[in-house]
């Protein structure tokens, strides 16, 4: 079905020239502004609400990683696990397993996707603060969080920052197919559109989700340069 879907708006699209599409694109921009912003809302929160309880996981997941090894193997491999998973497969996947449908089995499987590149760049970027500042750091009678708080965070944060960044811009494209299951936002419009045999549908959720994708990374990347200490900006 998915597939004769594909073919039929393919086929549409190839006779109709990319500025006909673009004009019924922005014609249904007029026509539906609170559908789009509804669904741009609903978007967002299928990418905040993941991505922030990622972050609040897998940070202090990668730091104890570093610390202990019986914490790094499982906690790397379950969630390297994760991301082996099609996106639409692990999705799917919320509803036999009891979730049913909705925002809550999206809110799940997104979670799952957003942990590794946060948890593997916060290990990466701990484990890779030079051993002898390490040890001048002890050296001066800092104890274990003090040398975390003022050596390791701050040379691993761009290292941590560039997973968070890499994690939101993954889950925002990946939220588009939560429509599959009910999880509304932008990918609605796709699916309805894909189902419908109509351009200006796909394009409704297509254009703004890539806007959403380029926006958050700028934003993320003024974020990082403003918390980074001055003497780790080159």
């Amino acid at each position: 079905m998915l597939a004769q879907s594909l073919q039929s708006t393919i086929a549409l699209m190839a006779n109709r020239t990319f500025s006909e599409s673009l004009v019924r694109f922005f014609n249904l921009v007029n026509t539906r502004q609170d559908d789009l912003m509804r669904a741009l809302y609903e978007h967002v929160l299928l990418v905040a609400i993941p991505v922030g309880i990622a972050i609040l996981i897998a940070i202090p997941l990668g730091i104890l990683a570093t610390r202990y090894k019986a914490v790094e193997i499982p906690a790397l491999n379950l969630a390297s696990i994760g991301q082996t998973i099609p996106s639409l497969a692990l999705l799917a996947l919320m509803i036999p397993i009891g979730l049913g449908i909705g925002r809550r089995p999206a809110y799940i499987a997104l979670l799952i996707y957003a942990v590794l590149p946060i948890l593997r760049n916060t290990f990466t970027g701990i484990a890779g603060v030079d051993a002898s500042l390490k040890r001048a750091a002890r050296g001066m009678g800092m104890t274990d969080m003090q040398m975390l708080r003022k050596v390791e965070m701050p040379l691993a944060f761009p290292i941590i920052m560039a997973g968070i960044r890499t994690s939101t811009v993954m889950i925002i494209g990946t939220a588009v197919l939560a429509a599959y299951i009910g999880g509304g936002g932008l990918g609605s419009f796709i699916v309805t559109g894909l189902g419908l045999v109509r351009d200006d549908l796909i394009l409704l959720g297509a254009i703004p989700s890539a806007l959403l994708a380029i926006f958050t990374d700028l934003i993320l990347g003024r974020v990082e340069d403003w918390v980074t200490p001055r003497g780790l900006k080159v």
